[in-house]
Formats: C-alpha cells, sequence, structure tokens
C-alpha cells in the first residue's frame, strides 16, 4: 500500500499520525512544498503528483491562507486539483487542519474567519465518537471551513465545525498529528509570541502537550485506524469500535453517509480564510 503525504512547510511533522500510517505497512512519500529558506516567500512553483495510483492521501497544515492568493497561488490550485481528482477516484483522503479547509474548498465548502481564535487542548463535541472522540484534541487556528454540499459534518466546537467526511475523505480542524517536538518548533517559529498575543500561556501549553504525551498518540492511533476502517473501508484496520450505520472494514461499523464517492458533483469552490492550517505562527 502507498500512502502520499503532503508537508506544506518544514515545520508541519505527521507525528503519531505519520508513525500510525508507516506501522499499518503503508509505504509512503512525503512531499514538502514549500522549503525552508521560502517561509517567508511561499510563493513557489510546485507540481504535485497523480494521487490516483495512491491508497491514501494525506495533507498536513500549513500557517498560510487557502484564500490568500498573494502568497499561495503558486500551488494552491494545484493541491485543490489534486483533492477533487482523488475524491473523483473514491481514494481515501484525510485532511488536517489547512488540509481540512483545502479539502472543504475543493469540494465546494468554504473557509472564512472564525469568530475568535483556538489555541491548545480543546474538547469537541462529536456526533461519532467512535470516530471523533471528544479529545481534547490540539488546535492552533484563526479560521473554520464550511462543510461542503452533500458532507456530513461529524463535530464541532463553539467556534465552528470540526470534523466533516465526504465519501472516503475526512477533514478535521484539529492537529492529531501534534507532539512536542513539532510544538516547540511552532513556537520558536513565532507560535510563543501569537500564543502571548491571544492570552495563552505558550510555556503551559508545552506542559500540558507534554504531560498528554502517551493520551495523544494513542488518540492519534485510533483515529486513523478508524478513519481508515470507518470511512476509508480499508480492510484489515481493526479501528477503534463501531459506529451505527453502514458497513465499514472488518465489522468495523460505518459513518451515517457513508460509502461512495459522495460530496458534491463538480465541487469547486472558492476557499477564503485568514491564516490555514496552524495559522500565522510564523
Amino acid at each position: 500500500m502507498r500512502a502520499l503525504l503532503i508537508r506544506h512547510d518544514h515545520l508541519s511533522l505527521s507525528g503519531p499520525v505519520g508513525d500510525r500510517i508507516a506501522q499499518l505497512g503503508y509505504e509512503t512519500d512525503e512531499l514538502t512544498i514549500v522549503p525552508p529558506d521560502r517561509h517567508d516567500t511561499p510563493g513557489v512553483d510546485f507540481t504535485f503528483p497523480d494521487p490516483v495510483g495512491y491508497d491514501l492521501v494525506v495533507l498536513l497544515g500549513a500557517p498560510w491562507s487557502v484564500y490568500d492568493r498573494a502568497s499561495v497561488a503558486p500551488w494552491i490550485d494545484g493541491e485543490l486539483e489534486l483533492l477533487r481528482t482523488a475524491h473523483a477516484a473514491e481514494l481515501p483522503v484525510l485532511g488536517i487542519c489547512f488540509g481540512a479547509q483545502a479539502l472543504a474548498a475543493a469540494l465546494g465548502g468554504g473557509v472564512e474567519a472564525a469568530p475568535r481564535p483556538e489555541i491548545g487542548w480543546t474538547a469537541v463535541e462529536s456526533d461519532v465518537p467512535g470516530l471523533i472522540p471528544a479529545g481534547p484534541w490540539f488546535q492552533w487556528h484563526f479560521d473554520r471551513f464550511t462543510v461542503p454540499p452533500g458532507a456530513v459534518e461529524l463535530a464541532r466546537s463553539a467556534v465552528g465545525p470540526q470534523a466533516f467526511r465526504a465519501g472516503r475523505a475526512l477533514g478535521v480542524q484539529f492537529h492529531p498529528e501534534l507532539a512536542e517536538e513539532t510544538l516547540l518548533q511552532w513556537l520558536e517559529a513565532g507560535g510563543r509570541r501569537e500564543a502571548v498575543a491571544h492570552g495563552e500561556d505558550p510555556d503551559l501549553l508545552l506542559a500540558e502537550t507534554r504531560a498528554r504525551s502517551e493520551e495523544s498518540r494513542q488518540r492519534a492511533y485510533d483515529l486513523v485506524d478508524a478513519f481508515l476502517a470507518q470511512i476509508a473501508g480499508v480492510e484489515g484496520v481493526a479501528g477503534i469500535g463501531g459506529i451505527a450505520g453502514t458497513g465499514g472494514a472488518d465489522g468495523a461499523g460505518g459513518v451515517d453517509g457513508a460509502g461512495g464517492a459522495g460530496g458534491t458533483d463538480e465541487a469547486g469552490g472558492d476557499a477564503g480564510l485568514n491564516a490555514g492550517g496552524r495559522e500565522q505562527v510564523a
């Protein structure tokens, strides 16, 4: 099995999500769009591979905005097209934070500024706790997606949607891949200043991340398992228990609305947000 993992920048590490994908036997092609020396000027040229031929596509977060054409115009359209192609081919797709926002935009939803940022460990309200537990999950974003037509919202917080599924694709606003190493990089790259500006203590964020290390790693593993079993329909993945609804792999159950490519026909959509995955930590 082959997985395509897209890192938008060098600060986006796949953490326990990438670890679990490897443990499940996937050979991962990991691509980074913006190299370290272009982090402040991310408008690079990038040619995306054809996702057809992969068994899984994963997109991580980013410090930019899907709609910020001045920053991401050279490559964002290619990413949205990759997502539409993967969706049309019914390939499993997992989008995380900026990746979820891009997925929403590609399928006809949108992205907009949230009424307030979410930074830190936050519980979510889930309709499908066997797939998306309440958490807490780590958050670092200033914007939110709107669920694409035909997709199903699965979880939310007071700020906005936290998860949706469209066919074999799952988008989550939070960061299941977050580990101490990643947070340290974000804080060093400007996140410490940003956290303070929004009333958060970066040292407490780091301390809580360390304290939650084991539980958050297992929660990420469980999320990957459940996504593959219940939404992607991958056989041989046990998941973390069933959700009443359609089939799924190995009796893992499913999520209402599962099956097929789902989503929207000819999904296009105008994306818009003020800073994608973990917005503006740089």
